[in-house]
């Protein structure tokens, strides 16, 4: 199975260099492992466009499609045999950016 682990800011800025490294250990745990598919940070709510064309013409709005205080600030697709072990490495994840993350299942 692959999940997506995304990693949820409630402020927007960078990580750290700390956060950083941890996050380059991390991952590369992940590949050594074989639970690496993809990962990737994500710009500021700020730099979003929001397409909608769901009618005669599309739109588009600048900025999240959502107003909230947290955001999607990055995430990784991984592989794993099981929701637990799923679990078990998104605790590493939040502990490697010092965020929390949400995992879901990839359909």
């Amino acid at each position: 199975m692959q999940y997506v682990f995304s990693v949820l800011f409630d402020e927007v800025g960078f990580a750290t260099p700390e956060e950083d490294a941890a996050i380059d250990v991390f991952n590369a745990q992940l590949q050594a492992d074989g639970h690496w598919v993809f990962g990737a940070g994500l710009g500021a709510p700020s730099t979003a466009t929001v397409i909608d064309n769901r009618g005669e013409k599309a739109m588009f709005t600048d900025g999240p499609y959502l107003e909230s205080k947290e955001f999607v600030g990055g995430f990784w697709i991984i592989d794993a045999d099981d929701l637990d072990l799923a679990l078990k490495l998104a605790e590493g994840a939040s502990k490697a950016c010092n965020r929390k993350i949400e995992v879901r299942p990839i359909l």
